[in-house]
């Protein structure tokens, strides 16, 4: 009831800010008109950059709200509301942390602002993560998880950060061919959403909508704001953060994520091939069908790590994808050992760092900080993990 009550002073009280919605419903428009060549679908910000679900999700709000913004800001305040109670969902089922900890759930001016008052794609991306995230919780119905999770792709790229973490929970979970089938239903929900687009013009849709070579704005940076421009900008750089980002994900996979079974490999092949449950002495497995069953905690520190991972070691992170992290920050900083004034403090420094404008090198410095310390408390963490469910 609080958050109703705050969304609708925020929706009253403080003006809109005009960013990309209008752009969004330029780049639509073209599509609802009937055209469906990706490469001619643009808006007053440059060319559509973003895949089919995009489209289709925001041709249905223009259609809804006839491009207006003040309708559009009341279904992103429902958005939000739906959003908030689907990860207090997701908290609840991984009993992993203190009740009272979802209300910094509620406390981010910045996220508040991305969804009620600049409406970004971001968000409807990161609620269907979220709900994907909540299928896998929920029984393990991995094809399900993956069909979610491709439509989340399909609105923005940046959730393959999650990627990673989601092959890796399949592969520990359930046998080759359903690891496959999974792929292949996430595969094929891709090319189902962008069939008009791919059959007249099928480079220009996968150039436009899975653009990699994109270039950086040095402005907008909230985490590179300390290095000069030039690096900034270099492919050097670039390479590093990405050889950086891949190895930090194979070492937590193999030594936090995979540790009670051995690591990575051990991990894979016991469960593709020997078909055992392996017990630890201090984690129990409730078993289906022979596999030990991961428990809801162990998908979600996953994924929510492996994510962060990506977010530490981004090119750049501009204001609008505070989201795409946001609400795991509570989750994950309580997997650490640290004591709870410091882990508040950690929530209370991101949080400020991401309200300051212009990012400045100290607000980028802090944020580094924040960033370090909060992986290395996971990292410490790693005997903490619980990875399978608790026999009933």
């Amino acid at each position: 009831f609080a958050e109703m009550v705050m969304c609708a002073v925020i929706f009253f009280k403080v003006p809109y800010t005009e960013i990309d919605w209008v752009a969004y419903m330029q780049e639509v428009e073209g599509f609802m008109d009937g055209e469906t060549d990706y490469s001619q679908l643009k808006g007053q910000t440059g060319p559509l950059v973003y895949p089919a679900g995009f489209v289709y999700t925001f041709a249905a709000l223009r259609y809804f709200t006839g491009g207006a913004i003040v309708p559009g800001q009341v279904i992103f305040v429902g958005l939000y509301l739906l959003n908030t109670a689907l990860v207090f969902t997701l908290y609840i089922r991984t009993k992993a942390v203190p009740p009272w900890t979802l209300v910094l759930l509620c406390l981010s001016k910045r996220v508040h602002s991305l969804f009620i008052l600049r409406l970004f794609n971001d968000c409807v991306a990161m609620f269907l993560l979220y709900a994907s995230i909540l299928v896998m919780q929920g029984g393990r119905r991995w094809t399900l998880a993956l069909l979610v999770f491709s439509l989340a792709v399909s609105v923005k790229m940046n959730i393959l950060m999650f990627a990673p973490s989601l092959l890796l929970l399949m592969c520990k979970s359930i046998s080759p061919l359903l690891v496959l089938r999974a792929l292949a239903t996430a595969a094929a929900t891709q090319v189902l959403l962008g069939l008009p687009f791919l059959l007249t013009n099928p480079w220009g849709y996968l150039s436009c909508s899975f653009e990699l070579s994109r270039k950086f704005v040095y402005y907008w940076s909230v985490n590179f704001k300390l290095l000069p421009e030039w690096l900034f900008l270099s492919k050097q750089w670039a390479i590093m953060l990405l050889v950086l980002h891949l190895a930090t994900l194979l070492l937590f996979a193999d030594k936090v994520w995979c540790r009670s079974e051995g690591g990575i490999y051990k991990a894979v092949k016991e469960n593709f091939f020997e078909k055992k449950n392996k017990v630890d002495a201090n984690e129990e497995v409730m078993t289906r069908e022979g596999n030990g069953e991961l428990s809801a905690q162990h998908i979600t520190s996953v994924m929510f790590v492996g994510n962060f991972i990506g977010i530490v070691f981004a090119r750049t992170l501009h204001y609008q994808f505070y989201c795409w992290y946001f609400h795991t920050l509570p989750f994950m900083l309580w997997q650490t050992p640290f004591p709870t004034p410091l882990r508040l403090a950690l929530w209370a420094a991101i949080e400020m760092v991401w309200n300051v404008y212009p990012s400045t090198a100290i607000s980028s410095g802090i944020l580094w900080i924040c960033h370090i310390t909060l992986m290395i408390g996971l990292w410490k963490a790693r005997s903490n993990i619980v990875i399978h469910s608790k026999i009933e």
